[in-house]
């Protein structure tokens, strides 16, 4: 049986890349990392060990990353873990920066 018992298992959960392009399953991200240049990258598990790039920083638009950006997405994934919809959490920039918005799918 499952774990968790008879409770009814969450809703999908999906992780949009910043342009749109790829959908990544929540619960196949094994790891999210951001690196020097603020690019968030999730690694997915499983036998091929794949990563997504979810946002890719162009220096020279200067749209820098926070520096939790990565803590971020864990955060809204977790949030989402019971939601009763199907959700997409996808990267969004405006002037306050980049930030996780959430949408039914």
């Amino acid at each position: 049986g499952e774990p968790g018992g008879g409770r009814v298992s969450a809703a999908e959960v999906w992780v949009a890349k910043d342009d749109g392009s790829e959908l990544v399953r929540a619960r196949a991200i094994a790891a999210v990392s951001r690196d020097y240049t603020g690019t968030v990258t999730a690694r997915l598990s499983g036998g091929e060990q794949s990563a997504v790039t979810l946002v890719t920083v162009v220096s020279h638009e200067g749209k820098h990353t926070p520096d939790d950006l990565h803590r971020q997405l864990i955060r809204a994934v977790a949030q989402l873990a019971d939601a009763a919809e199907p959700a997409v959490i996808r990267p969004v920039w405006d002037e306050q920066g980049w930030t996780w918005a959430t949408e039914p799918l």
